[in-house]
């Protein structure tokens, strides 16, 4: 399977429906479908603004996070990360997505108008770890402090 073609098949396994969902992303000219958070998967969203300096810590410490969304307005970026996160999630200004939470996803292959992949899902279903996101954020929060770059 190709890298999109196994990203698809893994984000639409937490659908009710998932040959529906895989048929709603090719024919909805939007591009994307309605999945439920908290089955194979929750997200954490960060404001852009702290979230892009995450990404960029993240990216230095990590090969490869889990997969990572933004709309295309850069005011929200979702991180993937293990289910039951969202429950024990404590940080302020971070919502926190999980059981009973429906989450717009873009096709892991193709541009929307409304949301884009920054980091794709690649199918193997690696998640970003919770307590490296969190301590990506706490570094990303501090970077302006010391004279970093601001976020975006």
């Amino acid at each position: 399977m190709t890298g999109a073609k196994t990203a698809v098949e893994w984000l639409a396994s937490v659908a009710p429906d998932p040959e529906a969902c895989r048929w709603e992303w090719e024919r909805n000219p939007r591009g994307v479908a309605l999945l439920p958070a908290g089955k194979a998967w929750d997200v954490l969203i960060l404001p852009g603004a702290l979230g892009y300096p995450t990404l960029d810590v993240l990216t230095r410490i990590l090969d490869r996070p889990g997969p990572v969304l933004a709309d295309f307005g850069d005011s929200r970026v979702g991180f993937l990360v293990p289910p039951g996160t969202a429950a024990r999630w404590l940080g302020t200004g971070i919502r926190a997505a999980g059981p009973g939470t429906w989450i717009v996803v873009p096709h892991p292959g193709r541009a929307t108008t409304t949301l884009r992949w920054l980091v794709p899902p690649d199918g193997s279903g690696t998640l970003t770890d919770p307590t490296l996101l969190e301590l990506a954020m706490h570094e990303a929060a501090a970077e302006p402090a010391r004279g970093g770059e601001k976020g975006r």
